[in-house]
């Protein structure tokens, strides 16, 4: 699932931390042109706002609604108090990881 704002988002999440995290131009953008190659587009409409405490987080909540996903995987937990009211559950990459969620 994708939709342009969240596309954006890695985007520009992966130029900030390019450096840091070793990846040359051409490695984000193949990491995102992979992104974009396994994604499916997903029409968001806004009917939830407001729910969360960032506002800049609920596009990426209205999408995981939008596509049925059961989970959000972030670091970012506390800002996405609310995603329960709609069957999600936020969890972080290690809670991830080391439960094995299915997908």
């Amino acid at each position: 699932m994708v939709s342009v704002p969240l596309v954006l988002e890695y985007e520009a999440v992966l130029r900030r931390h390019a450096a840091e995290l070793g990846l040359s131009e051409a490695d984000v953008n193949d990491a995102l042109d992979y992104i974009c190659s396994i994604s499916e587009e997903r029409q968001i409409h806004y009917l939830w706002r407001p729910t969360l405490s960032d506002p800049n987080d609920e596009f990426v909540l209205e999408l995981a609604v939008e596509a049925g996903c059961r989970y959000i995987v972030t670091h970012n937990v506390a800002d996405f108090r609310g995603a329960e009211r709609f069957g999600l559950a936020v969890v972080t990459p290690k809670q991830l990881l080391e439960t094995g969620i299915d997908r």
